[in-house]
């Protein structure tokens, strides 16, 4: 689902795109350190819903920052949440992650 039309400044950036995830989540936290891993351009940058920033960044595009639901991709061409944002995500990986979006 996109959530919201307004880029996110710290989405604008040519080729960057920022991740919220709940920091304190086990299988999230699992879900960055993949991202790590396989993000071999250093297209994302993440930061914890926890913080003031991802906090923000939830707030700005309708999210509540207290619901460990939450998910929020902010790119180029918008805010992304739940399932669309991460197959965004995985295809922004490129090679073989790109066939699973």
């Amino acid at each position: 689902m996109k959530a919201g039309s307004n880029r996110s400044e710290a989405a604008a950036e040519v080729g960057s795109a920022v991740i919220v995830f709940d920091g304190v989540c086990a299988l999230c936290n699992r879900w960055v350190r993949f991202l790590l891993r396989f993000d071999r351009r250093g297209r994302y940058r993440f930061a914890a819903m926890q913080g003031a920033q991802g906090s923000a960044m939830l707030r700005a595009h309708g999210l509540d920052p207290q619901d460990p639901m939450s998910f929020l991709l902010l790119d180029a061409q918008g805010a992304w949440t739940d399932t669309d944002a991460i197959l965004r995500v995985l295809a922004g990986l490129g090679g073989a992650w790109r066939l699973s979006g």
